[in-house]
């Protein structure tokens, strides 16, 4: 949808006042339902009893897994029954408090419950190293006695498999108790960043004074006025140097807890304790990197392009989310977003497309953002008897309408997994979570591009796609690196500042905007940004936005193409859950991510739309 920007004045108040309701002000259609996981926070109180008592019977199997296969399934069965409610008990607290970051009630919650589950952990510590005092032969006959123990097979295999780092029972005990102080620089992270530091109020260049929110500021930097985003970026950056130390620590503290489990379990680097369990060779991660800094020229056409578009003399980091097209500001209402979501999936079929339907009417989805709200977009379908749910902060622009795609991605694969999947089998990887998001990217923007005529819509979805490149995978490749670097410097022995940071941060961010060669320019000011990204606080998830990238890219490209079988694999994919490791349900469903053939399409393709805008820009010039 096409809309001039006609008046500024307008534009700029809508800036100055969005996002800023409060919760009670949205209508209830735009707000997730929580009722369905708890009717009431009494419920919710009662579940939370109910595990609290049953969670002594545990003691009842110890000394007896390996005397009997019943034995053993019993226990693995009221271990999963536990897990399943206390996995709904947290969703509930945390999607509550996500609401509204400033309410303490729900964190209050959380932290009962971080308690209790440290407690359970403790409890269960005997499992693994009872189970690993016999032979694999012993297991697998229980195994084979017992059908009941097949959807335990594979994390069965998979404890026999990092036996070396299994520990005795007491060393479990304390490490499982360890749980009750490690995590905490991630829950002051979030507590500090989305609701308790200071926002810097700012004059825009019509004279309104905005505070300058996430979520504001995400829209200003995307303004059509240079002089706005300046200003704003420079502002909100500044205000988190503000904090640089604060922020060092947090990160330097989670570094430490990711290097401490790594180490306590004879892991050789913390990336080796993250990446091995899942099955992922270090080196796919190593080539990511690799690669992505080999083919830095292809981004730095990217940029070139960006420069040409903008018609600026020297492209600067504020530029980046700037419309590229003048007179053309791709706006979508909601209602909007919903029917062209739901048109570009079409090719997924009825049932996926119904799916959809039923989580936008049934209120699975919290659109808009509100006072207190946690930014970004998130899909949480860890409550396996219920259904997924999603968080957005909706601001009608055209990366919300692939914000809205890419989420429902998350839903559909966790909606398909719990359905097809037994409980101990539905939780599917990060390595493969983010390739069902952004195929549904791809075939958003595959749709709007043919369904599209006006050269000037065109180039600027052309060039929003271009930015998913950068975004997905050239951005998150960086922070990859990043990750990667501060987790090798600590355990080296060196510790980790806000300063050093910062340094770290920029010299890398630097490199992949070509900075030196002016590329484009990044100001000093931006080296702090490291400090707003929560990813960096999951242990090395960032990758698998890259790595999942360019196996959708290849994906999306069978299915788009009628390949015979291609969706078929593709559903089959998306409803195998843990069934398998990651690199063998992609190679099922036809990518092989341990080569570079996908990394490679992936160029291709980028090389390909930047071919195409060019084509458009020497038409449009000769006019």
């Amino acid at each position: 949808m096409k809309r001039l920007l006609m008046f500024n004045m307008a534009l700029l108040l809508a800036i100055a006042t969005f996002g800023q309701k409060e919760r009670n002000e949205i209508a209830d259609q735009y707000k997730w339902d929580l009722s369905h996981l708890y009717s009431t926070e009494k419920s919710w109180e009662d579940a939370k009893n109910q595990i609290v008592a049953k969670m002594p019977e545990i003691d009842q199997y110890k000394g007896k897994l390996t005397k009997s296969s019943a034995a053993l399934l019993a226990c693995l069965e009221f271990s999963t029954k536990l897990d399943k409610e206390a996995a709904r008990l947290f969703i509930y607290t945390s999607m509550n408090s996500d609401q509204d970051k400033r309410d303490s009630r729900f964190m209050a919650m959380q932290q009962s419950l971080e308690q209790i589950f440290t407690e359970y952990s403790t409890r269960t510590a005997f499992i693994e190293p009872e189970l690993l005092t016999v032979d694999w032969k012993v297991i697998e006959g229980f195994i084979k006695e017992q059908k009941g123990l097949a959807v335990y097979e594979k994390d069965l295999k998979d404890l026999f498999k990092k036996k070396e780092h299994t520990l005795s029972e007491p060393e479990e005990r304390i490490l499982a108790r360890s749980s009750m102080v490690t995590g905490v620089a991630d829950d002051i992270y979030g507590t500090f960043k989305d609701a308790e530091m200071p926002s810097p109020e700012i004059t825009l260049s019509n004279g309104s004074k905005i505070k300058l929110t996430a979520s504001a500021f995400n829209k200003i930097r995307t303004s059509a006025n240079r002089v706005d985003r300046q200003v704003a970026t420079e502002a909100y950056w500044k205000n988190f140097t503000n904090y640089k130390a604060t922020y060092g620590q947090m990160l330097y503290a989670n570094v430490k807890e990711h290097i401490f489990r790594a180490q306590s379990r004879k892991y050789s680097s913390a990336i080796e304790a993250s990446l091995s369990p899942k099955d992922i060779p270090v080196a796919v991660y190593q080539s990511l990197v690799a690669n992505v800094n080999k083919n830095l020229p292809a981004f730095h056409r990217y940029l070139a392009i960006k420069k040409r578009m903008l018609g600026v003399d020297t492209l600067k980091y504020f530029d980046l989310y700037a419309p590229v097209v003048k007179n053309v500001d791709l706006k979508y209402t909601y209602a909007e977003a919903q029917k062209l979501v739901l048109e570009a999936l079409a090719p997924l079929g009825t049932e996926y497309t119904k799916t959809i339907n039923k989580a936008i009417s049934e209120r699975w989805i919290d659109v808009y953002p509100n006072t207190g709200k946690r930014s970004g977009a998130y899909s949480n379908g860890g409550a396996y008897d219920v259904h997924p749910y999603i968080l957005m902060n909706f601001n009608e622009s055209y990366s919300d309408v692939s914000t809205m795609a890419h989420e429902l991605g998350h839903t559909m694969q966790s909606y398909l997994s719990n359905r097809t999947q037994p409980y101990p089998l539905s939780h599917y990887t990060t390595f493969v979570a983010e390739v069902a998001s952004t195929f549904n990217e791809v075939l958003l923007f595959n749709y709007m591009i043919k369904n599209v005529k006006d050269d000037d819509v065109k180039l600027s979805l052309l060039m929003n796609w271009l930015d998913g490149f950068k975004g997905t995978l050239f951005r998150q490749t960086q922070f990859a690196e990043f990750e990667q670097k501060i987790h090798e410097e600590v355990e080296k022995g060196k510790p980790l500042t806000g300063d050093y940071l910062s340094e770290l941060y920029g010299n890398i961010l630097k490199k992949y905007y070509g900075n030196t060669q002016k590329t484009c320019v990044v100001d000093d000011y931006v080296n702090i940004e490291w400090a707003n990204i929560p990813h960096f606080y999951m242990n090395f998830y960032v990758y698998q936005y890259s790595t999942s990238f360019t196996a959708s890219i290849s994906l999306a490209e069978k299915v788009l193409n009628n390949e015979p079988g291609a969706l078929d694999k593709y559903l089959k994919f998306l409803s195998s859950g843990g069934s398998d490791y990651p690199i063998n349900l992609l190679k099922s469903a036809g990518v092989d991510m341990t080569t570079s053939v996908p990394f490679e399409k992936t160029i291709q393709a980028m090389n390909k739309v930047m071919d195409e805008i060019e084509t458009i820009l020497n038409k449009k010039a000769k006019k």
